[in-house]
């Protein structure tokens, strides 16, 4: 008996100090100074260029591309509308993976929030059940869901349309921090293969997707225990498809594996992921340990330091880049919006050449939407226009949409002029072709954009007098 409770001493003992070395281990913290030196957080921003180039794209928004957007509808085909706050809004870095895998606890990492009554909560449990949107402030507070949709001036606004449920599932965190200053940071719910979408109480995918189609950078977090691929990761992984360059893959917590089991599980890793991303080259994926405290002993800590420095300067590229990529969008978004308004005006046009007196409207053109081949709608638009064929929408979004918008309510771009504003065709092709590339070579080579560089007299050409005769 006396030998037993030895043998239980013991083990006590040698619990208890195993227990105390791993807790002097985690109270050794990371230095951070890389974090800021490789963002350039000291740097001070050419606020006054900026502001200048927001100022100027959101006037090309708004007179040349929002007209045939309105005029057209084309946000309830596409179900995605441009707002002042998105324009202005700060980049966007999307942060998802599986429940437990050290999402929260890398933003904490980021933001030096470890042990500040401030930190995101982190835990071995599912802990974020919340979308959380981490973002700059003059002083720490928490924002309600609906405060956030009700304010105009943020990019969050149409985010109402996912119910009150989501709402009350959605909250912002406010803070001055130098990084917060040119970058917004959300935190998503973990991934549970076993829940159903229902059981959250708010259409899961799609509020993941519209965060998606607005993020700069996407961190898809994974740790060594959570490969395995379910239903809802499999969903979420077609969701990312045409944003392939924006993903970036994370294998946390890797310090806690030995050198020959970090290899077996990185190749376990591509080797789950290689069905759902069909694309010639794969995403970059991370490999380290994102959180403060020093990375376990008799690991590869100088591999996790050099791949940790690698995300932050992705990072930082998504922030130098900032005004560019948001050029390049509000253009790829007037593209868009000028293949609408070409489609609906031939479907308009094509309606009025096959009715005749006698001709029942709603039969001709239900004829005309369910088989635009047959009158080479799309066709006519690749024949007559710059229009890649890979830029055309789903045929069938058009049945649905012509389903709500009798064909009636639409004008052809004929008619579609007035002598103040000019024709919405001629003025969303001038923004395209000249004045969103001649603001981005403005912000490459330095110059700072005015708000009348072309507009007095055209870029180069001659002034016109509209109302004199020819």
């Amino acid at each position: 008996m006396k030998g037993t409770v030895s043998i239980c001493c013991f083990l006590s003992l040698l619990l208890l100090q195993a227990t105390a070395e791993e807790e002097d281990f985690t109270s050794v913290l990371r230095d951070r100074s890389h974090i800021d030196e490789t963002l350039r957080l000291a740097a001070e921003e050419k606020a006054g260029d900026y502001a200048a180039a927001l100022q100027r794209l959101r006037k090309i928004y708004h007179t040349s591309i929002k007209p045939m957007e309105q005029a057209y509808k084309y946000n309830e085909l596409r179900q995605h509308e441009i707002s002042d706050g998105e324009i202005t809004s700060k980049p966007m870095v999307l942060f998802l993976g599986p429940w437990s895998v050290g999402k929260s606890s890398m933003i904490n990492y980021l933001l030096g929030l470890n042990d500040s009554p401030y930190q995101l909560y982190t835990g071995a449990e599912p802990t974020t059940s919340e979308f959380t949107v981490i973002m700059h402030g003059e002083k720490i507070r928490s924002v309600e869901g609906i405060v956030m949709a009700a304010d105009s001036s943020r990019s969050f606004s149409p985010l109402e349309k996912f119910g009150q449920n989501f709402l009350e599932k959605l909250i912002g965190i406010e803070m001055p921090h130098k990084l917060l200053e040119r970058v917004t940071f959300v935190d998503t719910p973990g991934i549970i293969e076993n829940r159903k979408q229902q059981e959250r109480g708010y259409p899961f995918n799609d509020v993941c997707q519209w965060f998606i189609d607005r993020a700069d950078l996407i961190f898809v977090v994974f740790d060594p225990t959570k490969l395995d691929v379910g239903l809802e990761l499999e969903m979420l992984f077609r969701q990312l498809k045409g944003r392939e360059s924006q993903i970036r893959i994370i294998l946390n917590k890797a310090d806690n594996l030995a050198t020959q089991d970090l290899m077996r599980v990185y190749g376990a890793l591509f080797w789950s992921l290689a069905p759902l991303i069909n694309v010639t080259e794969p995403p970059r994926v991370y490999v380290s340990s994102f959180w403060p405290y020093d990375y376990a002993p008799d690991t590869s800590r100088e591999l996790f330091k050099r791949e940790e420095i690698s995300l932050l300067e992705d990072l930082n590229q998504v922030i130098e880049n900032r005004m560019e990529n948001k050029i390049a969008f509000i253009r790829q978004h007037g593209i868009r919006v000028r293949i609408h308004g070409l489609l609906v005006d031939r479907y308009v046009q094509t309606f009025k050449e096959k009715m005749s007196f006698f001709s029942d409207p709603e039969l001709v053109f239900k004829e005309i939407v369910d088989d635009p081949d047959k009158f080479y709608i799309f066709k006519s638009i690749l024949a007559k226009t710059n229009v890649s064929k890979f830029d055309l929408p789903n045929r069938d979004a058009y049945r649905d949409f012509f389903g709500i918008n009798p064909i009636a309510n639409f004008k052809p771009l004929s008619a579609q002029c007035s002598y103040m504003g000019g024709c919405l065709l001629e003025k969303i092709e001038k923004a395209i072709t000249n004045e969103l590339p001649a603001l981005l070579s403005s912000i490459n080579s330095g110059k700072q954009p005015g708000l009348s560089s072309c507009e007095a007299t055209g870029c180069g050409e001659k002034p016109k007098n509209r109302y004199r005769k020819n």
